[in-house]
């Protein structure tokens, strides 16, 4: 069979094997277009890219009605999205519901076990991500890039014997279930935290409570953006100064401690932008309305990004838990709450404030949790380093796995 040689599409390796189309590796099925006729106000979830990237929130849209098994997912499917934006979308994932239909552009990506080892085809999709991504951005368009089935059949690669291929996912899946353990004792733990807030400051009336403008209690400050046409201002360097975006909240977690993207020293200073202490809470009040972080080091943030200070620290997990459950919908005048929201409704908005007492107990019992979700947090970054830093040596035969024993 003759492969493409384009040097982006056919991938080296140092591993002995036969090589393949990606395309001939497994089975790609396409979600549906879904429309508003189809959805309910509850039932099974629709899965999109959103939901791939942030979990299931307030934008997930339900359908009670049936469709081809094809598109139907169980929990562990692969799916990769194939559209959107060229570093954040197109990745491939475990999915992790028992349930749901498939949208539009995702495949469903069922492999060909006779020829790949399932963990092994997951792995290799990760190697291949900077490969997709300048592949869609070739193709980039308004901010969007997509990898298209001509592009998955042009890739070819490298596929080891069955025994290699069991050896490296033996190395690499360990790392890849410790954080999806961490990860799950985290959502536990904020779900435990939001059930006591709930319980305590939404189901029990306290007289001795105030209200008053968030922006009385809180230094309410706003991100910026320096010129986006002058691209001296941005950085993909790590040593630089973090600059946190929506996407960035939408994808760390109850805490945020790094950034895609970098803004110099000379930005930061040349256009005043804003320095965000650690331990801040952050809220998007642009485009995407709602998500709350706390931040686990010193950053910056865009214009979308509004910063809740304050000196009393003890009240940071009653105001994430009061901010992640605010009905952000009571804020705006018209149908849009993205279009409806500002930096002045922001600092205006109604702010309940517990007694001196129940910040202090609500702190005492939740911070615990806050820090453990921390250190889980961080020891998954760390986790994920090293499994980023094995990945493309294991996966092209950098590392000799022939003798390690399963």
């Amino acid at each position: 069979m003759t492969f493409d040689e384009n040097s982006l599409y056919s991938v080296i390796s140092c591993n002995n094997g036969d090589r393949y189309s990606l395309y001939d590796l497994a089975i790609w099925k396409n979600g549906l277009a879904f429309k508003k006729i189809n959805f309910s106000d509850a039932g099974i979830p629709v899965i999109k890219i959103a939901e791939l990237n942030n979990g299931i929130g307030g934008t997930t849209a339900y359908t009670n009605q049936t469709f081809s098994e094809e598109v139907h997912l169980h929990k562990g499917d692969l799916l990769f999205s194939w559209s959107g934006n060229p570093d954040t979308s197109i990745d491939i994932y475990r999915f992790q519901l028992n349930e749901g239909w498939l949208n539009q552009h995702i495949f469903k990506v069922t492999p060909n076990e006779q020829i790949v080892d399932r963990d092994y085809f997951y792995f290799l999709m990760k190697l291949l991500k900077p490969i997709f991504t300048k592949i869609a951005t070739n193709k980039q368009t308004t901010g969007l890039g997509h990898v298209t089935i001509a592009d998955i059949k042009r890739l070819n690669v490298v596929i080891p014997p069955m025994k290699i291929q069991h050896a490296i996912v033996s190395i690499l899946k360990p790392i890849d279930d410790k954080i999806a353990l961490n990860s799950a004792i985290n959502c536990n733990l904020e779900q435990q935290a939001q059930a006591l807030f709930k319980s305590w400051f939404v189901d029990t009336v306290n007289p001795n409570r105030k209200i008053c403008r968030a922006d009385e209690f809180f230094d309410i400050t706003i991100g910026k953006t320096p010129p986006r046409k002058e691209p001296e201002w941005f950085s993909k360097n790590s040593e630089d100064i973090k600059w946190a975006s929506i996407s960035d909240m939408g994808n760390c977690g109850v805490f945020i401690n790094d950034s895609s993207e970098y803004l110099t020293c000379a930005a930061v200073k040349k256009h005043n932008v804003v320095i965000v202490p650690t331990n801040t809470v952050l809220l998007s009040f642009k485009l995407t309305v709602g998500r709350v972080a706390i931040t686990a080091s010193e950053m910056t943030t865009n214009e979308a990004i509004a910063h809740f200070k304050t000196d009393n620290t003890y009240i940071n997990e009653y105001l994430y838990c009061y901010l992640k459950s605010f009905n952000y919908q009571s804020l705006g005048s018209t149908s849009s709450i993205a279009v409806a929201v500002n930096s002045k409704i922001i600092k205006g908005m109604p702010f309940v404030v517990p007694t001196n007492d129940e910040i202090c107990r609500f702190h005492e019992i939740t911070s615990p949790m806050f820090k453990t979700i921390l250190n889980n947090q961080l020891e998954n970054q760390r986790l994920a380093t090293l499994r980023d830093t094995l990945l493309p040596k294991l996966m092209n035969g950098e590392i000799d796995v022939s003798e390690v024993e399963i």
